[in-house]
């Protein structure tokens, strides 16, 4: 079924549908439908009414918190799909119905990267080592084919390490290596300034005194193995808490590789972490020869067994008990190499086509902003893939370097000496073309990490720093992270209140970090959980998404991209059962229904603001309805619109009560203090139109009804009902100002 916000005509239109009734049926309930609204919105019952508080929108010229145009500043992302799901997604109908949310711009996702593999935009290119189809590939920009799939590559030099995500599989991992660009060869700066380490995490705390290390080529020769005395020491979203030191027998110099086993101290440590930090490199080159440099930089590890030595010297791993999660190695990086033998040809985890993204409608005619690979990708190749774009004559809004750095566990410098490289490549072919990062994992908090040697632990704070101190933090076009605010099994109704803090807290988190002012902040990916959780497909995620835009806004954010606008299926989970996705569908992909955050989206970019039309500039608003606990039940967002309206968008939190409400435009510099005049457009989205059903697998909504829509007029002493748990705007124009 297509839907779109209620007019009087459509309004009769998809009653007589719904009712399977004849017109005329349709009507008389039309008629009475509007005059029970417009009861509701112009008065209240006569027995027990609610009291009426005001929206106060302060209007004074000069006051405005923000301007945006929706355009470019209210958009939706596509991610990942199987290459069965790619043939399905991209047909004309799914592309109509994604769009019909009113999404603006689209951003693109790197699923290959967040996995920790290599992807090829393009299956055209060269390998650096031809002979063997392996080494370093760099897509090719000639014009061939139309790129309809992208597949991605598991990386062998991964070796043992996770670096804290979940890696792509592989058919052939070797050793961990570490990536070349982080030498003093591409970098231009000592290798002791990007040290690179892998920790050991034994999952608990285990007596360590002796290690067993079989180097490869090339490796490290200055070194140390160091414990950590505290705990949590690779969680970078609540911070580390405590110190590494270096076991008294831990700092090496002068060495020779191969397989050692060394005595780290007399006594045992009981530590959970162990760390090999490496700052010099034997620069000798790996098993794949010596004609590339790549191959010759950094250091290589087959193995490492942290354990004791017995009196007689013998060494012991650490023994394990049968309760005890396996031993696992995160690592600062990871040499990008791999071979045609490594690709991803399952069908699962593929990414669209640069062609068939751009000329499939999904971008809205609109600039889209479109990923590279950094952290295992190469600079050619990120420039190669833009150069591709520019020759096909696509739209580029920006271009995210890299994918989640944090999540992966790698520092801010080196993530930074990346970023000023591909930015170096990418701006050869564009120098206009603006880039970011780092596309931050969802968090509430700062990132922080182990203090560098000035004592600083903001991993945005030292991002920032690095490009400042290199003289390229113009290449930093804006910051982008992902909003993933709650726990998903933890999320109850009073959760919601916690979301316009909690937006606006990160953004001022990362201007205290040190972001310039003048560079934008966006949301480039987002729902409420980084994990599906039930509420995201009840009248929760409406009301949740209604706050977290309209508190970016007012928090002086730049873009926002709500996830994802294809159609995805319903799964169990935690809270029950539900999809990420604006759609409920079959395995046909026929769409059955609609979820709570499509009709949300239909609230905030049909009604709230108007694309295709100008900037819109937000003024501060505000209400004092609150609950016994403090707890602000309605929230408010205006703008006033290039159309010359001023637009409210209400969200009324309270799960149980509805609320009144008059509007009350404040102008401080004339002292006067005005209503809506004339007519006033009244849209309702909330729990009376829409309700989730978990039923299994039949999980749907019942009632699934779009928003209401009526025009009445207005006055100074006009109050407007909230239903519960609903979101309201409220646009007209205020004669007593001047646009």
């Amino acid at each position: 079924m297509q839907l779109s916000f209620f007019t009087e005509t459509n309004f009769v239109r998809i009653l007589a549908g719904k009712l399977q009734c004849r017109p005329a049926v349709a009507v008389v309930i039309f008629a009475v439908a509007i005059h029970c609204l417009t009861a509701v919105a112009q008065s209240t019952p006569a027995t027990e009414p609610p009291p009426t508080a005001i929206v106060h929108v302060d209007a004074t010229p000069g006051h405005a918190i923000n301007s945006f145009d929706p355009d470019s500043a209210l958009g939706s992302s596509i991610d990942v799909l199987s290459h069965d799901g790619i043939d399905k997604v991209y047909t004309p109908h799914i592309i109509q119905e994604s769009l019909s949310a009113g999404w603006g711009p689209i951003t693109y996702r790197n699923n290959s990267e967040l996995r920790m593999a290599a992807w090829h935009w393009t299956e055209n290119g060269t390998w650096s080592d031809p002979a063997h189809k392996s080494g370093y590939f760099t897509g090719s920009t000639d014009l061939k084919e139309p790129l309809r799939y992208i597949v991605s590559y598991a990386l062998p030099h991964r070796g043992f390490s996770t670096s804290g995500d979940r890696p792509l599989q592989g058919p052939n991992l070797s050793y961990w290596k570490s990536n070349p660009y982080l030498t003093s060869k591409f970098t231009g700066e000592s290798d002791a300034l990007h040290p690179q380490w892998v920790v050991v995490d034994l999952q608990a705390e285990k007596p360590v005194n002796a290690i067993r290390i079989a180097w490869a080529s090339p490796y490290a020769t200055t070194y140390h193995f160091e414990y950590w005395v505290g705990q949590r020491a690779l969680d970078f979203d609540a911070g580390p808490q405590g110190e590494w030191k270096t076991f008294s027998s831990g700092a090496i110099r002068n060495a020779q590789g191969g397989t050692i086993n060394i005595k780290l101290a007399d006594a045992p440590v009981s530590t959970q972490y162990v760390r090999i930090l490496m700052t010099e490199s034997s620069n000798t080159c790996d098993l794949h020869g010596a004609d590339d440099i790549r191959n010759c930089v950094g250091y290589a590890i087959q193995e490492i067994r942290v354990g004791s030595v017995d009196s007689s010297g013998a060494f012991a791993e650490v023994q394990k008990n049968f309760s005890d999660r396996p031993t696992t190695y995160s690592s600062s990086s990871i040499d990008p190499w791999h071979s045609a033998a490594d690709v991803n040809a399952t069908g699962a985890y593929q990414h669209s086509g640069f062609d068939l993204f751009f000329t499939s409608g999904l971008t809205n005619n609109l600039p889209a902003m479109i990923p590279v690979t950094t952290l295992y990708g190469t600079p050619d190749d990120a420039a190669a893939q833009i150069a591709y774009l520019e020759k096909r004559g696509y739209r580029i809004g920006y271009v995210e370097m890299g994918e989640e750095p944090d999540g992966k566990h790698a520092m801010p410098e080196d993530y930074a000496a990346l970023y000023v490289q591909w930015a170096a490549a990418i701006h050869k072919i564009d120098p206009q073309l603006k880039l970011g990062g780092p596309v931050f994992e969802g968090v509430n908090e700062d990132i922080r990490l182990w203090p560098d040697a000035q004592g600083r632990v903001s991993w945005m704070g030292r991002f920032v720093d690095y490009l400042k101190a290199h003289g390229r933090i113009a290449d930093l076009a804006f910051v982008s992270f992902e909003h993933y605010p709650f726990e998903p099994c933890d999320i109850t109704w009073k959760t919601l209140y916690t979301e316009p803090q909690l937006m606006k807290h990160i953004l001022q988190v990362w201007r205290d970090d040190g972001v310039p002012k003048e560079v934008p902040l966006m949301v480039t990916e987002n729902h409420l959980a980084a994990q599906l959780t039930g509420p995201m497909t009840t009248i929760f995620a409406a009301l949740w998404l209604a706050d977290n835009v309209g508190s970016f806004f007012e928090g002086g954010g730049a873009a926002f991209y709500h996830s994802p606008i294809q159609p995805q299926g319903i799964q169990n989970n935690c809270l029950g059962w539900a999809s990420w996705s604006n759609f409920v569908y079959d395995e046909d992909y026929d769409i059955k229904g609609y979820t709570s955050p499509y009709y949300a989206a239909h609230m905030i970019n049909l009604e709230w603001v108007q694309h295709q039309s100008g900037v819109h500039r937000m003024f501060p608003s505000s209400t004092d309805i609150k609950d016994a606990e403090g707890n602000v039940l309605v929230t408010s967002y205006a703008v006033h619109r290039p159309d010359g309206n001023w637009s409210i968008m209400l969200v009324n939190r309270d799960e149980s009560n509805a609320h009144n409400v008059r509007v009350q435009f404040d102008d401080f510099r004339s002292k006067q203090n005005v209503s809506f005049s004339g007519p006033v457009t009244l849209v309702t989205f909330g729990s009376e139109q829409y309700a989730w059903i978990n039923d299994g697998p039949n999980s749907h909504a019942d009632p699934d009804h779009p928003p209401i829509a009526i025009t009445l007029p207005a006055g100074s002493q006009t109050a407007f009902t909230l239903p519960k748990a609903s979101i309201i705007v409220l646009r007209g124009k205020v004669a007593a100002f001047k646009d």
